[in-house]
């Protein structure tokens, strides 16, 4: 087992009987993530997506055809632009930070240089990305993931970035250096892409966006890094295998977060000690954010990454409001050993350190930081991870979507749909002037009820 959860640090927050107690409704849960009965049910297809890849015809050709494109990709492309938002480029993003580090664009032999836009609505950020698509020099290439095309940052995006590759290459040039992830038979991206002739993938409409990684959403940007994605599907294989078992580790940690919040724990924080994690607590954040948020319901999902975060949210956590728990990743592998130097002079007072490798001194500070926490108050659900490589890197993304599958239905909601998304949005479209009478009508009492506040 690659990932193994450890519930000690829970204890005198969480007992035996609570257990019994909630166990008819986590067996209930686990039957309507298995057997597709629950609310949602259209979006379980990524229950069984590492299979898919094993047996399914048309799935490991579309595996071999990610690969391909990966590879024409980085043989051409020394920049690569990837565009999406939520789901559509988390994912990718945790995967190629984990696996090559935060520090990919600038180490070298790495491949092309791997850029994320259209997850906000910068005009800073987007003008920076286009100075470095400018050089001429540079040779670019871009993926649009987006099922329907239509959502604005990575539409707007799109725009700029299709008229900047056919304004330097030309329209036949920029044919070869677009590649579209979105929906298999309808949409404005899609039929842009057929127009075009664009090389397309397919979000499948079984997956919603924030199980999508293992898809060609997150397969393909992975694939360009350099990763190995058949080690990373392995891993989820793995992963699904343990998960379905009675009494998993998977079904535990939906247990104990439900359990938790029952006993007034009303935030979650995601700890890790590196920060190669840092974006896989943004995937994180909005996989259980965006699954459980809503009739107000869920945990607050926050992240830090310690020891960082111990000078400064450190205070907060040990003797803050007792109304959050955490979940610790600690991976036991993660580096060479590096070994701290002598300093004859000891000026730091160091010196019974010296000759004791960095990752030493790391292990011990998460110890001394768990019983701290747990002592303070604070329950510790506590996730070891035997290394940083794609075969368990694949594990954890599985094992936190069952996990997350299963805890939304023992919390009672829909863990697939995300109506509270599209409040902000009907409003944005509204305000932006998107034609249409209902539109306008909502554009005018949005205005009147901004005017009192005098923003601008």
């Amino acid at each position: 087992m690659a990932l193994k959860l450890i519930d000690f640090y829970t204890r005198g927050f969480i007992s035996g009987a609570d257990f019994d107690a909630i166990a008819p409704e986590i067996e209930s849960a686990c039957a309507k993530t298995r057997e597709r009965c629950g609310a949602g049910s259209d979006f379980l297809g990524w229950v069984d997506l590492p299979e898919r890849y094993k047996t399914d015809p048309s799935a490991i050709e579309e595996l071999a055809e990610i690969k391909k494109a990966a590879e024409k990709i980085r043989s051409m492309c020394d920049i690569f632009i990837v565009i999406g938002i939520g789901g559509s480029y988390l994912g990718a993003r945790a995967a190629i930070e984990f696996i090559r580090s935060q520090q990919y664009n600038i180490l070298p032999g790495s491949g092309p240089q791997i850029y994320f836009a259209g997850n906000s609505l910068s005009t800073f950020d987007t003008t920076n990305l286009i100075k470095l698509c400018s050089d001429e020099s540079k040779n670019v290439c871009v993926n649009v993931i987006s099922k329907s095309g239509k959502t604005t940052e990575p539409a707007v995006a799109f725009r700029i970035f299709r008229e900047l590759l056919e304004r330097r290459y030309g329209e036949e040039g920029a044919r070869e250096r677009i590649y579209v992830t979105t929906d298999r038979a309808k949409g404005k991206l899609l039929q842009l892409a057929r127009e075009k002739g664009y090389k397309t993938f397919v979000v499948p409409d079984d997956v919603g966006g924030r199980y999508s990684v293992l898809t060609p959403v997150g397969l393909l940007p992975i694939a360009v890094a350099g990763i190995d994605i058949d080690a990373m599907l392995e891993g989820a294989s793995a992963a699904r295998e343990d998960a379905l078992k009675p009494g998993s580790d998977a079904v535990k940690y939906a247990a104990l977060r439900n359990l938790l919040l029952r006993s007034g724990k009303q935030v979650e924080i995601f700890a890790s000690y590196e920060s190669r994690m840092a974006m896989v607590a943004e995937w994180w954040k909005q996989l259980y954010g965006e699954s459980e948020g809503k009739d107000g319901k869920g945990l607050y999902p926050a992240s830090v990454i310690f020891s960082t975060d111990l000078h400064s949210l450190g205070q907060y956590i040990q003797e803050g409001t007792r109304n959050i728990f955490e979940t610790v990743l600690y991976i036991k592998n993660s580096a060479p050993d590096l070994p701290i130097p002598a300093d004859p002079g000891d000026v730091d007072g160091l010196s019974f350190l010296e000759g004791k490798p960095l990752e030493f001194i790391s292990k011990n500070a998460f110890l001394a930081t768990l019983l701290a926490h747990y002592e303070g108050g604070v329950p510790n659900i506590v996730l070891t991870l035997d290394s940083a490589d794609e075969y368990n890197l694949g594990y954890l993304f599985y094992f936190f979507e069952y996990a997350c599958a299963v805890s939304g239905y023992i919390l009672g909601v829909n863990p697939f749909d995300q109506p509270g998304v599209e409040a902000y949005k009907n409003n944005m479209y509204a305000l932006l002037g998107m034609p249409g009478a209902e539109n306008e009508a909502r554009r005018q009492a949005l205005l009147q009820r901004l005017e009192s506040a005098s923003i601008f």
